[in-house]
């Protein structure tokens, strides 16, 4: 194809990911990013070997690994029992794979320094409402209706609350969850936690507590830990009411060990919200838009998934454009190669959030005494493992990639345990 003008709505991992594949590519790229100063959202994420594999091939493994934390295994216990009512290990499948858990910070810098580096433009305090075709080219207009630029193609990767994705012609029918997070990036000095885990907490179906080890946000910088609590967004002004001491002493009562991520807030402001919706744009463009990660599909965030999914569709969108004839054509492919992996991936999802994040003690009780009895037996720790991975069915090959090689990491110590190192052949 030939070198097509492309235009990025959104500076987040997605539009960040898809600027550098399709630059070197050779295309012509700008992102459009509605804030005055490009910066990440959130707290901490858990890269799967899905994500980690596309920012591979974006040759930015090393940078991201080096800030991360290896997660081995997801863990929950009843909080009032103490069983163990989760245990996920990615070693019950095989090929060596992993997690890392980072800053959202630490993602978002590694991929906007390489497109600065990569001299990607990044015009920032564009406010996008809405985009129209012009013979050949999208024509994208802001908020004041305004044109903000005409491209060959435009790629809408600003969310789940996207007003490009919500104005097309696959605008996506939206239900937002029940359900959401207060999040927070806290200092683990001194704390008692699981630096190889994700660890939570539950009782029944209406509380779920965490801790995630996540690295650093640049190297040089003391190692933090995600700290979330779950609960219903109808009920978030009252649990402020209440008071930030009566919430600390309710966790308290869950989870002693949480005591020092508590003592270090001191206000509701140090809580980020997270709001979560089930949504699918389809087809995942229109005309000469093209959607990718939440703007295309979103959901609960009990997989884990969302950053990792966002990432192949950048790769998948880059690949298709470099093996079709014309746009219409990569556009549909892109839809088809995307499709099984998005549609089964949400419906686990789906399937899956109930049983942490409800009001049914039924399926609390479910969870804790049957699933947790059948998810020891083979093959299932296997198949738990490939879905956490995101890899229960290859994502990588319709996607142009080729699965890192976790095995091979331990030929020069990458990837293990802190203190543990493997000797190369040539020391051997």
């Amino acid at each position: 194809m030939k070198q097509l003008d492309i235009g990025v709505a959104g500076a987040g991992p997605a539009g960040l990911a898809a600027a550098l594949f399709l630059s070197r590519a050779g295309h012509r790229v700008e992102i459009l990013e509605r804030f005055e100063t490009p910066a990440p959202v959130g707290s901490g994420l858990l890269m799967q070997p899905t994500g980690l594999t596309v920012l591979a091939a974006l040759g930015l493994f090393d940078t991201i690994h080096a800030l991360g934390s290896r997660i081995d295994r997801l863990h929950g216990a009843d909080a009032v029992s103490g069983r163990t009512v989760l245990d996920v290990r990615y070693d019950a499948a095989p090929g060596g794979r992993y997690g890392l858990a980072v800053q959202r910070a630490a993602l978002f810098n590694t991929l906007h320094d390489a497109a600065v580096a990569g001299g990607i433009t990044i015009r920032t305090g564009v406010n996008l409402a809405s985009v129209e075709q012009r013979g050949a080219r999208a024509v994208l207009r802001n908020t004041e209706g305004q044109e903000a630029g005409g491209y060959d193609l435009v790629i809408d990767a600003s969310g789940a609350r996207s007003m490009l994705a919500a104005g097309s012609a696959s605008a996506p029918a939206i239900r937002d969850l029940t359900y959401g997070a207060f999040w927070a990036t806290l200092d683990g000095a001194g704390a008692i936690y699981d630096r190889n885990a994700l660890s939570q907490r539950y009782d029944k179906a209406k509380v779920m507590i965490g801790l995630l080890p996540a690295g650093r946000a640049a190297v040089g910088e003391a190692e933090r830990v995600a700290f979330f609590w779950s609960l219903k967004v109808a009920d978030v002004e009252a649990v402020k009411a209440a008071g930030l001491e009566r919430w600390k002493t309710v966790i308290r009562g869950y989870w002693p060990d949480c005591q020092p991520f508590l003592d270090q807030i001191g206000d509701w402001e140090q809580l980020t919200l997270a709001r979560y919706a089930h949504r699918t744009t389809l087809p995942p463009y229109a005309g000469r838009l093209a959607f990718i990660g939440d703007s295309a599909h979103s959901t609960s965030p009990q997989l884990g998934q969302g950053a990792n999914m966002a990432l192949l569709d950048a790769a998948a969108l880059c690949h298709a454009l470099a093996n079709s004839p014309d746009i219409p054509s990569a556009l549909a492919a892109y839809g088809r190669v995307r499709r099984s992996h998005v549609r089964l991936f949400q419906l686990l999802s789906l399937a899956f959030t109930p049983f942490y994040q409800s009001d049914s003690s039924a399926i609390a009780w479910v969870r804790d005494r049957l699933v947790s009895t059948i998810a020891k037996v083979p093959p299932m720790p296997g198949l738990l493992a490939a879905i956490v991975a995101g890899t229960l069915i290859d994502p990588f090959a319709s996607a142009g990639l080729k699965e890192h090689d976790w095995l091979g990491e331990r030929q020069d110590g990458r990837g293990l345990p802190d203190g543990i190192a493997v000797k190369s052949r040539a020391q051997i």
